[in-house]
């Protein structure tokens, strides 16, 4: 069942789902434990054992500010790496999706980064004539200090996903913000805490007397990571993001939240129920066409 809420506005903002790629990663990654054959109904693989997947940010718009969730894989790779992730920015952009709402990236007054990896703060940066430049070139970059820490000095298994590039002209600028804690930095968005998929990882939570959204970032990246057990490979410490899971879901259950997912090629966001015996999708929700 799909509810359609077109042109969503919670609080002071109007928000629009803005897809910035399309992508691939290895089904076996993204599921950790869960065999193929179970994985494989949700999320079909194709012949490299790549899962279908998107970049999705989220644009907040109020009167005075223009706040965009994450930035995607951008356009920096090298044909080798962008083969392997089956990257696609020809269909679809950060700057068309933008742009399709009326938009453009020199408006943006706010980049909030919920962590750092290559999928998420990609199109932070972009190139310009072979030089490394801001892609949001007015607007301040909000950064976790732990996942900062993590990011510029990563273990063994997580330093493929971190890309200097995706920053180190940001530091140069000055246009990074760091962030201690769960304290609001921006108004009218909370933010909660998670350190299971990575260190600091922060998820914005918008809401009012009405609705309630959160953007799940790695925690739920899709809608078949709802069941606890459904984890990454990719996670640092899956069992704490079981835990995490286990936490907050009942709290979105019994609120109505919205949740928001950032890789989910279908479903831009959803409600959760849970059955009796595992959490689940309960109803699609589009946040904006």
């Amino acid at each position: 069942m799909k509810t359609s809420v077109i042109d969503m506005k919670i609080g002071n903002y109007s928000l629009y789902s803005i897809v910035t790629s399309k992508f691939g990663l290895d089904g076996g990654a993204m599921f950790g434990i869960i065999p193929k054959p179970l994985w494989e109904k949700e999320a079909p693989a194709d012949d490299h054992n790549r899962i279908k997947m998107v970049t999705r940010s989220l644009l907040l718009v109020s009167t005075d500010r223009k706040i965009i969730i994450d930035t995607g894989n951008g356009e920096k790779w090298q044909k080798k790496f962008s083969d392997i992730y089956d990257i696609d920015t020809k269909t679809v952009s950060l700057n068309s999706s933008l742009k399709h709402h009326g938009y453009s990236p020199e408006e943006i007054t706010d980049v909030f980064c919920t962590h750092l990896h290559f999928d998420h703060a990609g199109g932070n940066t972009r190139l310009d004539g072979g030089k490394v430049v801001p892609t949001f070139p007015n607007a301040t970059y909000w950064i976790q200090n732990e996942n900062w820490e993590l990011a510029n000095s990563p273990s063994e298994k997580d330093q493929g996903s971190f890309m200097s590039d995706d920053w180190s002209v940001l530091v140069e600028n000055n246009m990074i913000k760091f962030v201690d804690g769960k304290d609001m930095f921006l108004p009218g968005i909370g933010v909660h805490l998670t350190y299971g998929h990575t260190t600091g990882m922060m998820h914005p939570i918008i809401q009012d007397n009405s609705n309630t959204i959160i953007y799940m970032a790695d925690l739920i990246p899709m809608a078949a990571h709802i069941p606890l057990p459904w984890v990454m490979a990719y996670d640092l410490h899956p069992a704490v993001t079981v835990q995490e899971k286990k936490e907050i879901l009942p709290k979105i259950v019994e609120e109505g939240w919205i949740i928001f997912f950032e890789h989910d090629p279908v479903h831009q966001a959803c409600t959760v129920q849970f059955n009796g015996k595992h959490f689940q999708l309960s109803k699609s929700v589009t946040i904006s066409e």
